[in-house]
């Protein structure tokens, strides 16, 4: 992956705020359409995307590089606005969100426990789970609101990931050659866990993706190497 420097990284998620506010809201006003056991899953990620970041942007604060700093906030905000556009989302189509889910409890408690380095680890598990999941709701349905939406999250979320590689690179740099592996291997089984546990709780909302458990887990299991590798090499 390109290594842009946390300068630049502030540049380009600027340049996206910018283009967004520029782009304008969404039609929300023409409602939208899905079946419900999708919402009942859109209603579980918002969740999961509403996050204020202050544990995160502190630890952020804490490393001492103030252009990393920023752009974590800039991260964050746009979590923040992942959050809100599927709110908006479930209001077009008449859905209350979630006030909580057990499932983002756990994962925030877990991430809470750590340092930057291994809370960014915990964070990249989301973050390719979440890839898959958006590319499944952009191409899986047909209404125009939810395929907007998802489309838009989704390439934030393909930015985002090596925006977190870039930073996990440095810190791995200095890992000696037996934790690295060690990392790696923990990292993959936990990919694995958090992939099984959305196959599970979001089954119905995949099968009417037309993706399927199985498939699932397997797209996010395989789309899990070129991170490892970007971020590990020096490492294993």
């Amino acid at each position: 992956m390109i290594t842009r420097g946390y300068a630049g990284w502030v540049r380009e998620f600027e340049a996206e705020r910018e283009r967004r506010a520029a782009a304008g809201e969404p039609a929300w006003e023409r409602g939208a359409r899905v079946d419900t056991a999708i919402w009942r899953s859109v209603r579980r990620f918002q969740i999961g995307e509403s996050g204020d970041g202050a544990n995160l942007i502190a630890k952020a604060d804490r490393a001492g590089d103030a252009p990393y700093a920023r752009a974590v906030r800039l991260f964050v905000a746009e979590e923040q606005n992942h959050a809100r556009l599927l709110g908006l989302l479930l209001g077009a189509g008449g859905v209350s969100p979630l006030s909580s889910h057990w499932s983002d409890t756990v994962f925030v408690r877990l991430r809470r426990l750590l340092g930057l380095r291994l809370e960014l680890l915990v964070l990249m598990v989301a973050e390719v789970v979440a890839l898959r999941y958006y590319r499944a709701l952009r191409d899986g349905t047909d209404d125009g609101l939810t395929t907007q939406v998802a489309g838009a999250i989704l390439a934030d979320e393909e930015r985002h990931v090596p925006f977190h590689c870039e930073r996990l690179r440095e810190a791995f740099a200095r890992v000696p050659r037996p934790m690295g592996r060690l990392v790696l291997l923990g990292w993959r089984a936990l990919l694995l866990a958090a992939a099984l546990v959305v196959a599970c709780d979001h089954g119905s909302a995949l099968r009417e993706f037309g993706v399927g458990r199985v498939r699932f887990v397997r797209d996010v299991v395989a789309s899990a190497g070129p991170v490892v590798r970007s971020v590990l090499d020096r490492a294993v």
